[in-house]
């Protein structure tokens, strides 16, 4: 850690910053003991419950549940950030505003044309 030189347009890692990983108050790295221990506990949990040869049922994940219920259900869980109001725009309003300006003054220029009597017909069944 004490060659690491830090990129002019990156922050440092929380991991590698001096402040973060020394200076730490003993309840807080008591927490993250607790933390990690709950993590590892959680892991061997699942992983004993997968490499069982004698299971018949099925294993639930539960951050995997969740992920598949708030895919399934986008609505209840939407946001409305700058993001999304961006996109929404671009991709909802935006090419409504630009299609109706291409087919009006496509359509407007070809009246005035035929107005003036300078419209080349081409494919024309009457002639």
């Amino acid at each position: 850690m004490a060659d690491y030189q830090e990129a002019p347009l990156a922050t440092r890692p929380k991991t590698l910053d001096p402040n973060e990983y020394f200076n730490l108050s003993p309840e807080y790295r008591r927490a993250e003991e607790a933390r990690a221990a709950l993590r590892a506990n959680l892991k061997r949990q699942y992983q004993m419950q997968l490499n069982n040869p004698h299971r018949k049922e099925l294993i639930e994940d539960p951050a995997l549940t969740r992920w598949v219920y708030a895919r399934a259900n986008p609505y209840p869980h939407f946001r409305a950030t700058n993001k999304t109001s961006l996109l929404g725009a671009m991709f909802g309003v935006f090419p409504l505003f630009f299609f109706y300006y291409v087919f009006k003054t496509d359509r407007d220029r070809r009246e005035q044309h035929i107005k003036d009597g300078t419209l080349e017909r081409k494919f024309s069944l009457s002639s």
